[in-house]
């Protein structure tokens, strides 16, 4: 990517800080080096200098490094200026930036110039800004094995594999008596299925890994003063919600984070269903409903004192049909039952006292069973949803060759398709507003 644009930023987050960086990448960073500080830096040495202003007063003293194209994370020359975190500061060293000709960096631009000069893939790219938002050291590690380039690793080796097949599907295009007979010769249905097996590990990696990037969505969902809000502060291991004898105290949905095995853990407690006619309830009972609706997992809670009633089994039966769903028989303390898991209709029971914490680690434990996350996290890397999807088709159209594998021509078009998909991941194959797309949700000097 050439440009004659050279653009600067605050790189560091908002707010006031110890050290505060600016940074500056294009073909102007050695002119307005010589005007900030007086010289040009050595390459890759850290340097003591002054940031001087148009008429050499200076605006802020520190360090200064210099990293010449194409050896620097954007593939240009680039000037970073790790002064004092102040705001006023930082500001007025970038407006210094700016006099020299540079221009404020679009979100993520720096990131984006390091894609399109080949220092890093669009899965690498995706993984910084995954990086700097992980919330959890498993997260962290995930989109560090993604940015290290695991992820792209694998999808290249499936893409090569996939092109690999296609010469030789190709080449039997050209012997059509015979190409039934080549490609047997060639065991293109054994190397077929060795691919889809490869992808069908790579699927698996990348959903434990957008669990860890996404979370799951939780509600808390039941009849009141069944201790839903109990359940909540028990989760977080706080009083984040009011828990009293009197139903209906919940009246709005309350939200709160947690993790578990370093999966985020969106959890909402929300009013309990019942018939009301009292107006503020009818609209905290109707956030309900909307929060179940947008939900991964659904909790019911059930007194265990009298076990699932009507009013109950009617709750479940309004339940979206994709919704997970688990059923909590709270309060064992008061009936005298043990903790313990079950099931009922291939719905899992969890026998749990809120109050105690008796069988609240069962309760973990199913919530990421749920979802299907394995906690070792060995190989896992951070995934998007657009990676998902990518996979999904990759496999669609690998399960069509499979299908197809008598006519050629609609095999090696089956074959051309898969390959295209798993390129979508890396940017190899990608639309310019897609480009757009991800890059504009990055931070402002990333």
């Amino acid at each position: 990517m050439l440009t004659n644009e050279t653009i600067a930023a605050i790189a560091t987050a908002p707010g006031r800080g110890g050290v505060g960086i600016v940074r500056v990448s294009g073909p102007a960073v050695q002119a307005m080096a010589q005007s900030l500080l007086g010289c040009v830096p050595p390459v890759r040495l850290a340097t003591f200098g002054r940031f001087r202003n148009a008429i050499g007063e200076i605006l802020d003293e520190g360090i200064a490094l210099y990293f010449a194209g194409p050896h620097s994370f954007t593939g240009e020359d680039v000037l970073e200026l790790q002064g004092h975190g102040g705001p006023m500061v930082l500001r007025r060293v970038l407006q210094r930036c700016i006099e020299l000709g540079a221009r404020m960096a679009e979100p993520g631009e720096f990131t984006k110039r390091a894609f399109l000069n080949d220092k890093l893939d669009l899965a690498q790219a995706e993984a910084v800004a995954d990086l700097i938002d992980a919330s959890s050291e498993e997260a962290a590690k995930s989109a560090l094995r993604s940015l290290r380039g695991e992820f792209s690793s694998q999808v290249r080796q499936l893409v090569d594999q996939v092109i690999h097949l296609r010469m030789l599907v190709e080449a039997s295009l050209d012997f059509p008596e015979e190409d039934i007979d080549f490609l047997e010769a060639a065991d293109a249905k054994g190397q077929l299925k060795t691919i889809q097996g490869q992808l069908a590990a790579v699927s698996k990696a990348a959903k434990q890994g957008s669990i860890l990037r996404e979370g799951v969505h939780v509600v808390l969902v039941g009849q009141p003063n069944v201790g839903k809000s109990s359940l909540m502060n028990a989760l977080a291991g706080d009083d984040v919600a009011i828990v009293t004898d009197i139903a209906g105290t919940t009246r709005d949905a309350i939200r709160e984070q947690i993790h578990i095995e370093g999966v985020p853990l969106h959890i909402i407690d929300t009013a309990g269903l019942r018939e009301t006619i009292d107006q503020v309830e009818q609209i905290g009972i109707n956030r309900t409903w909307q929060a179940i609706e947008k939900a991964d997992i659904a909790l019911l809670l059930v007194d265990a004192r009298h076990g699932l009633t009507e009013a109950e089994q009617a709750i479940l039966d309004r339940f979206p049909d994709k919704l997970r769903r688990l059923k909590v028989f709270n309060k064992i303390d008061l009936s005298g039952e043990q903790a313990g898991l079950g099931e009922s209709n291939g719905i899992p029971v969890i026998y749990l006292s809120a109050k105690q914490g008796l069988g609240i680690d069962l309760l973990r434990a199913q919530l990421l069973a749920a979802v299907g996350f394995e906690s070792d996290g060995q190989g896992v890397f951070m995934a998007r949803a657009r990676h998902l999807d990518a996979i999904r088709r990759a496999a669609g159209h690998l399960g069509e060759a499979d299908m197809q594998y008598m006519q050629i021509e609609l095999f090696a078009e089956e074959l051309r398709l898969a390959q295209n998909a798993l390129n979508e991941i890396t940017g190899e194959f990608s639309a310019d507003d897609l480009l757009g797309e991800i890059f504009s949700r990055f931070c402002i000097g990333k």
